[in-house]
């Protein structure tokens, strides 16, 4: 018994000395009146803290705010990429067309040349049987009535040919004429069609790298404040920090009296606990639960995992297509920066493209126009596998929503496609739902 006591003496002189040793004596503890004195300097600190973090939340705000403008005008260069390859194409089918009309004009212009010729020859042999159409002078010289009536009949007869020759080479001439003019419209209406998409995609191209510029000098004026800022805070904790700031050793008091009550009721429950485990058993390890395999036998399903299986690819604005990830194009700011026009990748509409070619349904490579691909559904009602937009007209980021507040995107240059929880700032109310 007195054994026993020993070491239940033992075991508590060791907690305790235990926690002479974890805890140190308790610092200065400064009155009242001696806080209140030291107390302007911090707070003036503070207050400059505040200001600066006011002016850094509106600089970030803004900076935000200019990198969706940067995402929308890319969106918009991608848009003018999609209509200049559309007028392209249009161009090509109009060159085709007016060659197919220039090859009937110059049909309509033999037939003429053709029916000319007829004519003249008509002409000819006319003048050589001694008559002129519409002249009278073929019935001078007639020797008999019955001269003079052969002569008139004949006179009719040439007279007939040599006007439905004649309206002949008109119609002829006329059709060509048409055939020509149809050529020379449809080639300027093509031309008409690339100018017009070449000064879109110039212009679109422009407005990008306004945004890049503009972001680009948001972020080194946001820098600069934050700078700043962390210059005064460092003068606020060196100021709290002081021997002098009786402010700080009041809270490191506090301080000191929370860390001494945790450490006792650390030994506490240490005593407790090893009591306990001396009495009890370890418990029975427990069964992990299996889960249930998710479902991928639907089109949406299909979706998803097309667009899962990409995560961890690099992005690369202008990249991706029906097939996978592709080179991404220049823009001549921040994706060049990044080099993404050297990498194999996505970027948000690209993405989208190739996930729902899966399930037999092809977007273009805007997602401005992926918005309007489908039906508009509540946002409060979005559903796994439908569209997520942001910015005006959805032109800005695109993501598809993959259930439980979750979505997958390719979300900027430097990024790679991930699971992502929704973001709710600059949202469109609309989701799009195709399947």
């Amino acid at each position: 018994m007195l054994t026993r006591l020993s070491a239940v003496v033992a075991v508590l002189t060791a907690i305790l000395t235990g926690t002479a040793a974890a805890v140190p004596p308790p610092p200065p503890n400064p009155s009242d009146a001696e806080i209140s004195a030291s107390r302007a300097e911090a707070d003036a600190k503070a207050a400059r803290v505040g200001e600066l973090t006011g002016r850094l939340t509106q600089a970030e705000s803004r900076l935000q705010e200019l990198q969706d403008d940067v995402s929308y005008k890319r969106e918009l260069a991608n848009k003018a990429r999609v209509d200049l390859q559309t007028a392209i194409s249009e161009v090509e089918a109009a060159r085709r067309e007016a060659s197919a009309a220039r090859v009937q004009a110059d049909a309509a212009a033999k037939a003429v040349e053709e029916s000319r010729r007829a004519l003249d020859e008509f002409a000819a042999a006319s003048y050589a049987q001694g008559s002129t159409v519409g002249s009278f002078s073929a019935y001078f010289g007639a020797k008999s009535p019955e001269d003079l009536l052969a002569r008139a009949q004949l006179l009719e007869a040439v007279s007939s040919a040599g006007l439905n020759q004649l309206e002949q080479v008109t119609r002829d001439q006329g059709t060509a004429a048409n055939l020509d003019a149809t050529a020379r419209a449809a080639v300027r209406k093509a031309d008409a069609k690339q100018a017009a998409a070449d000064e879109a995609k110039k212009v679109a191209d422009r407005a990008q790298q306004v945004a890049i510029e503009a972001h680009t000098a948001q972020a080194a004026a946001t820098a600069e404040l934050q700078a700043g800022k962390d210059a005064v805070e460092r003068e606020l904790v060196a100021a709290r920090g002081d021997v002098t700031g009786l402010e700080a050793q009041r809270r490191q008091y506090d301080q000191w009296v929370e860390a001494k009550k945790r450490e006792d009721e650390e030994n506490a429950r240490r005593a407790a606990a090893a009591a306990a485990a001396a009495a009890q058993s370890a418990p029975a390890p427990q069964r992990p639960i299996a889960a249930a395999p998710a479902s991928s036998g639907s089109r949406v399903q299909t979706v998803i995992n097309r667009a899962l299986a990409q995560r961890g690819v690099i992005y690369a604005w202008g990249g991706g297509d029906y097939d996978g990830p592709t080179y991404g194009v220049r823009d001549g700011g921040v994706a060049d920066e990044y080099g993404d026009y050297r990498k194999i990748g996505f970027d948000c509409s690209g993405l989208m493209m190739y996930a729902f070619a899966g399930a037999g349904v092809y977007l273009p490579h805007y997602s401005g126009y992926q918005y309007n691909a489908g039906r508009k559904v509540p946002l409060s009602q979005m559903a796994p596998g439908d569209m997520i937009f942001w910015g005006p007209g959805g032109g800005t980021h695109v993501a598809l929503y993959i259930g439980a507040g979750m979505m997958v995107e390719a979300p900027e240059s430097g990024s790679v496609v991930r699971i992502a929880p929704v973001r709710y700032g600059g949202i469109m109310p609309y989701v799009t739902r195709v399947l």
